[in-house]
């Protein structure tokens, strides 16, 4: 491999030097990239799984809070009696004062709003009841009480998750398009400055193959180089926006963090770009070879 590259006088090529530079820009940035898509596939799952397991029973408001009261008991004890409910919990005053609070400010004083009540329900992973079973089964017990399973919001909010993830693997791809023209417009370049050895080693016998293997293995070698390199300044980057995320607090940015399969995909990006790289400079020489002799 040593003799292969030394046939030709690689190192007045200028593209060893800024070539590796911006193979690293481009890891960098589809790093990014990918690292961003991977996060919202994982938030999206994890939101689907944690909501898709929960119901919100809601109880209009009655003429009184002891007639309120009375109808929460008696869903309560309706819920009972529904087979796969891991948990029926009623939201006190604390916990709705605490989710009208953005609409409201922070008053606690909530006596003289006729607020519905709340129940939070949590499934058994293996149950199999659906909203609607539960609001038939509450429907003639208690009338005007609404099941919520979350599902019209959640599947919006999923949907914006898989379009962001959708340009996210889009900006990935092409930033492996433009890597790649950028090593066949470097390679071509290379086959300029080298023109002349490459007409001497003709007349000796070699072949296409031997000559487009050395452009190849060379631009392996600085798409490796490159890829590293831009891995090494994404990794950081990463840790610090994940840092920034976490100090927001909530229970959703912990999850955006890289995980340990996201480092271990994008471990893979400096070998993507060398391989990559090399095909692209051994296709172009064949082609130009093939024009030139």
């Amino acid at each position: 491999m040593a003799r292969r590259r030394g046939d030709l006088p690689f190192d007045r090529d200028a593209s060893g030097r800024f070539l590796p530079w911006l193979i690293a820009f481009m890891v960098f940035l589809a790093g990014l990239a990918l690292a961003g898509a991977l996060g919202l596939e994982r938030l999206a799952g994890d939101w689907n799984r944690g909501v898709s397991a929960t119901f919100t029973v809601q109880i209009p408001a009655a003429a009184t809070r002891e007639e309120t009261a009375r109808r929460v008991s008696q869903a309560l004890r309706h819920l009972g009696e529904v087979d796969g409910i891991a948990e029926a919990r009623e939201l006190d005053d604390a916990d709705l004062a605490r989710l009208i609070g953005p609409w409201l400010g922070s008053s606690n004083d909530l006596d003289d709003l006729p607020l519905p009540r709340l129940i939070d329900l949590r499934l058994l992973p293996a149950a199999t009841v659906t909203a609607a079973d539960l609001q038939n089964h509450l429907d003639s017990r208690i009338p005007g009480v609404l099941v919520d399973d979350h599902q019209v919001w959640l599947s919006r909010l999923v949907a914006l998750l898989r379009t962001v993830e959708a340009v996210a693997l889009s900006v990935v791809a092409l930033t492996l398009v433009a890597m790649i023209a950028t090593v066949v417009f470097a390679t071509r370049a290379g086959l300029a400055v080298h023109h002349d050895v490459i007409e001497l080693l003709h007349l000796t016998g070699a072949r296409d193959s031997y000559i487009a293997w050395q452009f190849a293995i060379r631009a392996l070698m600085l798409g490796l180089r490159g890829g590293a390199l831009g891995l090494l300044l994404c990794l950081p980057a990463l840790l610090g926006l994940s840092a920034m995320i976490d100090g927001l607090g909530g229970d959703v940015a912990p999850s955006f963090g890289p995980s340990a399969l996201d480092v271990a995909i994008l471990a893979l990006l400096p070998g993507l770009a060398g391989v990559s790289a090399m095909i692209a400079a051994r296709r172009t020489v064949m082609r130009a070879l093939r024009r030139m002799f």
